[in-house]
């Protein structure tokens, strides 16, 4: 007890003139941070309880003064970074943390933010849309698009915060160049908390079995109506997941004869009323949905043309940040067209 005491008082004293100014330098690079923090000498013996986010200094070296000098250098994907969109820019943040107390449930007892802010890359958007933010990535002469719409589904959203509860949509495309005209289709649509899945990740189906809208999300996830046959969009009703509130979207694409549908080529709407799927881009080809209920297996290819017609990308978006509506930004509720 005497121990912790002294420890208290020791944080008191040096951290109260370090709110007002901190001797911390943080300097954004393109995908990394490099940071300084001058800590006094009598906190030398607790070096390893200075964070970012989850990481440890990168390094300690004992300056002249008595003091010591943390140095941290990570890239954005380390360390918890949080990936926020607003506007125009692009924010990584974070947060620098002194815990004096291991294995401890008691809250930081010095915080400092960490804001590295970028300008947004120009994201290719068809004509069909208004200009927007979002993951595009080539596969030959086919280049893939995915992103997050806004509220009016008139061009890509401003901000990756999203009330929970709303209603989010997601566009995906591929440009065409020189193909002939293909059909895009999301074979299989999953919600994570991670960039890269790995075999035991915790993830919630959002479109599953080659295309079918998962039963489960019911009238919580659908397929919206096409505007052009190479982009396919679909909405989804935010919820904050038990693994936190980032939530990464992972998808399988593919590319296909615009009449080649079947049931391994499609796109089904589960219908709550009818507890039944529906074909989207032909209801009255609705039977090639009733496998959604049971497995739909892919057709036997008759060689090589039948099989060069279709290509396959996977693709990531996020993260998304789940908020609570009324942390929410007004840009979250109401992005302009």
């Amino acid at each position: 007890m005497p121990v912790q005491l002294s420890l208290c008082v020791i944080i008191a004293t040096v951290f109260a003139t370090a709110v007002a100014n901190p001797d911390i330098n943080v300097v954004c690079e393109r995908n990394s941070v490099k940071i300084t923090w001058k800590i006094a000498p009598e906190l030398l013996p607790y070096a390893a309880r200075f964070f970012l986010g989850n990481c440890m200094a990168s390094t300690l070296n004992d300056l002249t003064t008595g003091e010591g000098e943390l140095y941290f250098s990570y890239s954005f994907d380390e360390c918890k970074f949080k990936r926020l969109i607003k506007g125009k820019n692009v924010h990584y943040q974070n947060q620098l943390t002194y815990r004096p107390y291991a294995k401890s449930k008691k809250p930081a007892a010095y915080m400092y933010p960490v804001n590295c802010t970028y300008k947004r890359a120009e994201v290719w958007v068809p004509p069909y849309l208004n200009a927007g933010s979002g993951v595009s990535e080539s596969r030959g002469e086919l280049v893939f698009h995915m992103a997050l719409l806004n509220e009016h589904l008139t061009g890509v959203a401003k901000t990756n915060l999203i009330p929970v509860g709303s209603f989010m949509a997601i566009w995906a495309a591929v440009e065409q160049k020189s193909h002939q005209p293909l059909l895009l289709l999301i074979e299989d649509c999953v919600a994570g908390y991670t960039a890269e899945l790995q075999l035991n990740s915790q993830v919630y189906p959002i479109i599953h079995n080659k295309g079918c809208i998962s039963k489960e999300m019911g009238e919580n996830a659908g397929f919206l109506q096409r505007y052009h046959s190479s982009a396919l969009t679909f909405s989804l009703r935010a919820f904050m997941p038990p693994f936190g509130n980032q939530v990464y979207i992972h998808c399988n694409l593919i590319v296909w004869d615009p009449e080649g549908l079947a049931e391994d080529k499609k796109a089904c709407n589960y219908i709550e009323q009818t507890k039944s799927w529906e074909l989207l881009d032909d209801p009255s080809q609705s039977s090639l949905c009733n496998c959604c209920q049971s497995t739909c297996k892919s057709r036997s290819k008759r060689g090589v043309t039948r099989d060069s017609q279709s290509f396959s990308h996977k693709s990531v978006l996020g993260p998304l940040i789940i908020v609570d509506p009324s942390e929410a930004p007004d840009s979250v509720q109401d992005i302009p067209a």
